[in-house]
């Protein structure tokens, strides 16, 4: 009889204390389960058709030089224009995800870029192209930045960062597949970079499929007052398997209590409570894209110019990318022990080193080593980026904070391509990357302001 009540009276206070926890906090203190890795597969094959679209262009851009006879003024336009878009979407997506929910603006944008890739396949002219290529981006800015949100909200506290950074390595697989495609069919004859844009399609009806298997984020129907909708989200997940043991208690953490309660009344990305963070934001992802954009869409063609074939351009580029698969595990592992900061500002300072050894290198030897080295560190510190925006603004300005910041960092991508003949002109190849070594080097410094969130709950 007393056992039992003393047994009723524990089981009474736990589900008392069960009951004290939020939805959001709940989610976070979770181990690993299916859902999350369903969540994660589902988000991240997404990620990985817009690297590939991303890393097309750069091999479609060779291609064409070629095949058309594009003057660098030219292609350099066909390379910055889906950027434009990119920098428009970005922005958007944001404030469209932080209105109507992070899945069904993840979904549309996957749908909007998947036909507008597909269709540039059949583009006659380059007026036609550059067009389609700005609805690319459009499609292509906005679901970036969306689907790092959408994760991180969903993601165990004391493995957030990593989550994040294994989205982003998808980014990898895609790269990846677009050297694949870029080496045997782009390469492959005067249409073969018609057939890799074809299937730029595949998005399209991805779209379709992830908004219908994926939860809306919890986080987002809680603050739109869909209150039954989240706890049926949250009650999935708990009742998920677990993918593999974790331990139920957390690793310590430092949440600031002054600093969080300030950030919770930040009714702007630019209140004083967030304006630092935000402007420091915005630094690291201008820096990255200018360094980025200008160095990797341009790699084929610089080692086209070079005297190396259409064919072995392509294969040297895609060894390179298989060097960003180590970058993001390295950063993955690092991001649970160092911390956001650290790790970012170490991937960006290598990035830096790397990038001024590439500008020097002249034989096949030197480049694909300079040029794996960058690809490791620069998609280390992508990774470390896209962990540690949205875990710098509150639930509301979230999709905005991270969404901005992209969309800001977008105009370097704009600006990357059409920099680039001109500065080879003015100082050649060594100056070129010289620029995007200094640049690398300005994001670390600014990476060093931000706030660690290591551990430390979302608000």
């Amino acid at each position: 009889m007393n056992s039992s009540s003393s047994s009723d009276g524990k089981s009474g206070k736990a589900t008392a204390s069960a009951q004290q926890l939020t939805r959001s906090q709940r989610l976070e203190q979770l181990p690993l389960t299916r859902a999350h890795g369903k969540l994660l597969g589902g988000s991240g094959i997404g990620w990985a058709l817009d690297a590939m679209d991303v890393g097309l262009i750069s091999f479609v851009m060779a291609a064409l030089v070629a095949q058309w006879g594009l003057s660098p003024g030219q292609a350099s336009w066909l390379g910055s224009i889906g950027f434009v878009g990119m920098a428009i979407g970005a922005t958007l997506g944001g404030l469209l995800a932080d209105k109507f929910g992070r899945r069904q603006v993840f979904a549309a944008t996957l749908l909007l870029y998947g036909l507008a890739t597909g269709a540039s396949a059949l583009a006659g002219s380059l007026a036609v192209l550059i067009i389609l290529r700005f609805i690319v981006g459009l499609g292509l800015g906005a679901e970036l930045p969306v689907a790092s949100t959408y994760v991180a909200e969903f993601a165990p506290r004391s493995i957030r960062g990593r989550m994040v950074v294994i989205l982003e390595a998808f980014w990898a697989v895609g790269w990846i597949l677009a050297a694949v495609i870029g080496t045997f069919v782009v390469a492959s004859g005067d249409n073969g970079w018609r057939w890799a844009l074809a299937l730029g399609c595949i998005p399209a009806i991805y779209g379709l499929v992830i908004r219908m298997a994926l939860p809306e984020s919890v986080r987002y129907l809680e603050s739109r007052g869909k209150t039954r909708e989240a706890e049926k989200v949250v009650q999935e997940f708990e009742d998920s398997p677990r993918l593999k043991w974790q331990a139920k208690r957390l690793p310590k953490r430092t949440d600031d209590v002054q600093e969080n309660a300030g950030v919770r009344g930040g009714k702007s990305i630019w209140s004083p409570s967030l304006r630092s963070r935000t402007r420091n934001l915005w630094i690291i992802w201008f820096c990255i894209n200018l360094s980025y954009y200008g160095a990797f869409i341009w790699i084929p063609s610089l080692l086209h110019e070079q005297g190396f074939s259409l064919v072995k351009s392509f294969g040297f580029t895609l060894i390179i990318t298989l060097a960003q698969l180590p970058g993001y595990a390295v950063a993955a592992w690092l991001i649970e022990r160092w911390g956001r900061r650290a790790t970012l500002a170490t991937f960006l300072a290598g990035s830096a080193a790397a990038a001024g050894l590439y500008g020097f290198s002249s034989t096949e030897a030197t480049i694909i080593i300079a040029g794996c080295l960058l690809s490791f560190f620069n998609l280390g510190a992508w990774g470390a980026l896209y962990a540690i925006g949205p875990e710098l603004y509150p639930t509301a300005l979230r999709g905005t904070g991270t969404g901005a910041a992209a969309g800001f960092g977008r105009l370097a991508s704009i600006l990357a391509p059409l920099l680039v003949p001109v500065v080879l002109n003015l100082g050649g190849q060594g100056l070129l990357f010289a620029l995007f070594g200094l640049s690398f080097a300005i994001a670390a410094v600014a990476a060093f302001q931000l706030p660690e969130q290591k551990g430390k709950q979302l608000r």
